[in-house]
C-alpha cells in the first residue's frame, strides 16, 4: 500500500515552515476528518492563511488541494469498508493467478512495507517496557484481534508475572483500570473498523498513568492519540478480511526479544511450568511400547 497522507506529513515535517507545521499539527490532531473541509475552512481551523495550505500540500508532493483531499477521502473509505466491500474491491481487480500466489504476493508486500517503516527504536522501547517485571502488563483486542491479544498474553504469561488479558466485554474493563498503576503497560490491538470503546479505554488508562502500546494499521486507530508506541502494520489482502500475518510476525519478534533479554528468569519459570504440566498430564507422552501412555 502507498503511504498515507499522515505518513507523508510525518516524513516531511522537519522540512516545513513554522506556519506549515502549525497546519500539519492541526491536520494530524483529528486525522483525516480535519482535512476534509474546504481549503478556507482547513486554514481557519489551523489559524493559518489559505496560501499556506496550498503551499504545504504541494510541498508534500500533491499537485494541489484537490488531489490532497482525494487521498484523504480514499483513506477514510478504506478505514470504514466492511468485509463485503473489501471482497468486491479485490475481486474486481484479481489477476488470473491462483489464490495462494495472490495471497503470497500480498503478504510479502505487507511484510516488506511494514519493515521498511517500522522504527527499530520503537520496537526496542516496547520490548524494554514488556520485560520490566516491576510493571503489570495488560492485553486487549477487538472482535477479531482479540485472538492476537490472547496469543501475546499466553506467551508473556510464561515469560513473566503480572500479566492480564482483558475480555472483549467492555463492561469488565473499569475493574481492570481500577487496578492499573502508573507505569503499567496496556497493549491494544485495534485495526479498521476501529471499535469505539478502545479509545475510551485508552484514555482512561492514560489518565491513570498507564503506557499504551498500540498495534494498528496504516490508517491508525484513534487510540494512537493516546499511545506512546505505535506499530503500524500493513493488513491488506485479496480477501473480504484483513490479514493478521504481519501483525503476528511483529508480536512473535517482540516475544523473542523479551524472552532472550530475560532468559534466566524465563527459563526458571518454564522449568516450573513443565513440572506442572507433567503433574497434570496435560500433554500426551509415548509409552514404552510406542503408544501414548
Amino acid at each position: 500500500m502507498a503511504r498515507t497522507v499522515s505518513d507523508v506529513i510525518r516524513v516531511r515535517y522537519d522540512t516545513l515552515t513554522r506556519a506549515e507545521r502549525q497546519l500539519a499539527d492541526s491536520l494530524l490532531e483529528n486525522y483525516p476528518v480535519s482535512g476534509l473541509g474546504s481549503i478556507t475552512a482547513v486554514a481557519e481551523n489551523a489559524g493559518v492563511s489559505t496560501p499556506t495550505v496550498a503551499r504545504m500540500v504541494q510541498k508534500l508532493g500533491y499537485k494541489g488541494y484537490a488531489e490532497f483531499q482525494s487521498h484523504l477521502h480514499q483513506e477514510l473509505e478504506a478505514t470504514i469498508s466492511n468485509p463485503i466491500a473489501k471482497h468486491d474491491r479485490w475481486a474486481s481487480n484479481a489477476p488470473g493467478t491462483h489464490i495462494l500466489n495472490r495471497f503470497a504476493d500480498a503478504i510479502t508486500a505487507n511484510l516488506r512495507d511494514t519493515l521498511s517503516e517500522l522504527d527499530t527504536a520503537t520496537f526496542e522501547a516496547a520490548a524494554t517496557l514488556l520485560r520490566d517485571r516491576e510493571r503489570s502488563i495488560y492485553f486487549v483486542g477487538g472482535r477479531i484481534t482479540g485472538s492476537l491479544a490472547e496469543y501475546f498474553f499466553t506467551h508473556m504469561q510464561v515469560i513473566r508475572p503480572k500479566t492480564t488479558l482483558l475480555s472483549n466485554n467492555s463492561s469488565a474493563w473499569p475493574q481492570h483500570v481500577l487496578n492499573m498503576r502508573a507505569g503499567d503497560v496496556l497493549v491494544i490491538f485495534d485495526i479498521r473498523r476501529y471499535e469505539q470503546e478502545m479509545a475510551t479505554l485508552a484514555e482512561a488508562a492514560v489518565a491513570a498513568g498507564v503506557v499504551i502500546v498500540l498495534f494498528t494499521d496504516a490508517w491508525r486507530s484513534p487510540v494512537a492519540a493516546h499511545a506512546r508506541h505505535v506499530f503500524e502494520v500493513r493488513i491488506e489482502a485479496p480477501s473480504a478480511w484483513d490479514s493478521s500475518v504481519v501483525t503476528l510476525f511483529v508480536v512473535e519478534a517482540l516475544i523473542e526479544a523479551v524472552q532472550s533479554a530475560t532468559w534466566e528468569e524465563t527459563r526458571e519459570r518454564m522449568s516450573v511450568l513443565e513440572q506442572l504440566f507433567e503433574r497434570s498430564r496435560l500433554f500426551r507422552r509415548p509409552g514404552r511400547n510406542g503408544r501414548a501412555g
